[in-house]
């Protein structure tokens, strides 16, 4: 009776360790060479990147006190709706369409060009602590001639965008919500601290002026509606719905005319940051260096491998 042998397997493409360690060891001056390259620039890079502050504000959704409007619409028995008018979505509503106004591409278009930041907004290239002024970038505009240097399609020069203008903006602007406080956090980073701070207040109160315009606007619509309807009827029992409702417009009108902080009411006022927010440098030091040692590891691996294929 025959006995089999073993069968022994041979796996070309297993890995050598030893093998792998010699071909590293052998490249160890190109690894090193290739690492030291990529941290002196990182180092470079690190060093050209301008500071950066981050002003925060935190603000709450404001206690308007209007939800007497909806408890009036409900003991009505929806004749508000059938009067054909809005009489507003109650506090929480308001939030919420605040919370998308405040990031909407509109918004953000009108703040700034109402404010003038077009130049600061997309021009600016750092910030000039001793001078306590921006450095623009002189090749997209030119300061002493007050003229933009950016060129359209047919070479002519052109200022930016509104779409160009809002990307750069909300690109610092972070506007977060507390789950659990409801609390709102409106930060904006920025070259200069002071301006950045002063950014984040004029934006707050932007919004609140916004909110409280566009609530005296629906009330006033409201109330030039619910006059007019009332010259139209003559059943008293509508005319005393009329009447009522034009009462809590009213009310809303005096207390929206009364409230600067319409929409958020400040938690924490806006302070003058010290510390810079970015760039993290050593961050940006230790990823180039890291990079670089693993690209050259890759590349003394690559080169070997595909080499002593070649030669077999």
């Amino acid at each position: 009776m025959q006995t089999e042998s073993p069968v022994t397997q041979v796996y070309d493409d297993e890995i050598d360790l030893r093998e792998l360690f010699s071909v590293l060891w052998a490249g160890k001056r190109l690894i090193v060479a290739i690492t030291g390259v990529f941290a002196v620039v990182s180092v470079i890079y690190a060093l050209s990147v301008p500071n950066e502050y981050k002003a925060s504000a935190v603000v709450a959704p404001a206690q308007s006190g209007s939800s007497s409007l909806g408890a009036m619409a409900g003991k009505l028995g929806g004749l508000a709706s059938l009067a054909g008018i809005n009489i507003g979505s109650g506090e929480g509503g308001e939030t919420l369409e605040a919370m998308e106004i405040i990031q909407s591409w509109g918004f953000i278009d009108e703040f700034i060009v109402r404010h003038e930041l077009q130049v600061a907004v997309y021009a600016a290239r750092g910030w000039n602590r001793s001078g306590d002024r921006l450095e623009i970038d002189g090749s997209i505009y030119d300061e002493a001639e007050g003229q933009w240097l950016m060129e359209d399609d047919t070479g002519e020069p052109r200022a930016p965008t509104s779409w160009e203008l809002y990307k750069t903006f909300i690109g610092r602007l972070a506007v977060s919500q507390d789950k659990t406080s409801g609390m709102i956090t409106v930060s904006l980073e920025y070259y200069s601290p002071a301006l950045a701070r002063e950014w984040v207040e004029l934006y707050v109160r932007a919004i609140n002026d916004h909110m409280r315009e566009r609530k005296l606007e629906q009330v006033n619509r409201n109330i030039e509606y619910l006059a007019a309807q009332i010259d139209k009827t003559a059943i008293s029992e509508m005319r005393e719905v009329f009447y009522q409702l034009i009462e809590e417009q009213t009310k809303a009108k005096m207390l929206a005319e009364a409230s600067p902080e319409y929409a958020f009411v400040t938690v924490s006022q806006v302070m003058l940051p010290e510390e810079k927010s970015k760039p993290k440098r050593a961050l940006i030091c230790i990823l180039g260096t890291l990079l670089g040692g693993m690209l050259s590891v890759l590349y003394v691996l690559v080169r070997h491998y595909v080499f002593s294929e070649k030669t077999l």
